[in-house]
């Protein structure tokens, strides 16, 4: 996966993944399509209870507010990949 979109998500990421290696766990990028960006938690964070409250409360918020071509933010889980 290469391109700008996939560069300027992955700068968002780099700012949120240090909170997220505090608990073991991370945040991958798994794919971009249509303005959709999917990724998923790994690690630690895959079977955090508040993954929920992560995603609205900093990724989703962090991602759409600092890229306006990003119309939805969806967690995928773990064990499904679609690259």
């Amino acid at each position: 996966m290469a391109g700008r979109e996939y560069d300027e998500v992955e700068r968002v990421l780099e700012r949120i993944r240090p909170a997220l290696k505090d608990h073991q766990g991370s945040l991958k990028l798994v794919r971009i399509k249509d303005g959709v960006v999917y990724l998923q938690f790994e690690g630690g964070c895959s079977d955090c209870p508040v993954v929920d409250v992560s995603l609205k409360s900093v990724v989703d918020i962090a991602i759409k507010g600092n890229l306006g071509w990003v119309k939805r933010v969806e967690i995928l889980p773990s064990k499904i990949n679609l690259a």
